[in-house]
């Protein structure tokens, strides 16, 4: 890890992660996502879901933190407080959500291949904002920093409310699938995905960087194919699934 900005890798790295998400987003209709409902019958290598999830995500948190501790700085409030964002989202997902899910065991080559994603996303993510992403005092007052960090927030609400309201669902041990009800999802069918592409969005805005869009896009493909999935298969398993509720954007989509 060097102490100056290796531009190639960070556009390499970016325009990879916007290509990995038309990838995913076109092979929606496969068993290529192997986790939760759609996890292959004929899986042997499992592992606990709350294990799976806190080895995956912890890359995105831990990486980014030994880049500041390796390169010794953050210059700017803009830089500290967009990387504390991010790596505030990956804690709460590593340390928080991990311990709290009651997901179904999970196979282990998901967990190796979002494990090296959240390794590549976070070295660019961090490595981006630390050396190669300057930000001027002023920068915090801006219409794009203040735009972005009030979606980010407000994504984040959505996303962790949603979590919560579908962990309700069900007693400790249950793997059966229920209604989703309250909040958001009484306007969508995945109203946790809803949130968490709100705050990448508004992530990317607040930052203004390459990278920061491009994972903004990868979040909407790929969480966006996998919510469309998620409503056909509460329509098809509940005939009395709420008609008018939509797969992911509320009123639209």
């Amino acid at each position: 890890m060097g102490s100056h900005c290796n531009e190639n890798a960070v556009i390499f790295l970016s325009s990879t992660i916007i290509l990995l998400g038309f990838y995913c987003c076109l092979k929606r209709g496969n068993k290529a996502i192997l986790y939760g409902r759609y996890r292959l019958q004929s899986s042997k290598i499992l592992i606990p879901s709350k294990v799976g999830w806190f080895l995956q995500e912890l890359p995105s948190f831990v990486v980014p933190i030994l880049l500041i501790y390796q390169s010794g700085r953050l210059e700017s409030l803009g830089s500290k407080l967009l990387l504390f964002l991010f790596c505030g989202h990956y804690c709460h997902r590593t340390l928080i959500y991990g311990c709290l899910t009651r997901g179904q065991d999970v196979e282990i080559t998901f967990v190796l291949k979002s494990f090296i994603f959240c390794t590549c996303n976070g070295y660019l993510q961090g490595h981006n904002m630390i050396f190669c992403t300057k930000y001027d005092d002023s920068w915090t007052t801006d219409f794009r920093f203040l735009i972005g960090l009030m979606l980010f927030l407000l994504g984040t609400a959505f996303n962790i409310h949603s979590d919560h309201l579908l962990r309700k669902l069900r007693e400790p041990g249950d793997a059966t699938y229920k209604i989703p009800t309250g909040g958001l999802f009484e306007y969508v069918s995945v109203a946790n995905y809803f949130g968490e592409i709100v705050e990448w969005l508004g992530y990317s805005i607040a930052t203004w960087t390459f990278p920061a869009f491009a994972f903004a896009i990868f979040s909407t493909l790929y969480l966006g194919s996998r919510a469309l999935r998620h409503h056909r298969f509460y329509v098809e398993k509940f005939q009395d699934y709420p008609k008018s509720r939509k797969a992911l954007i509320p009123f639209l989509l």
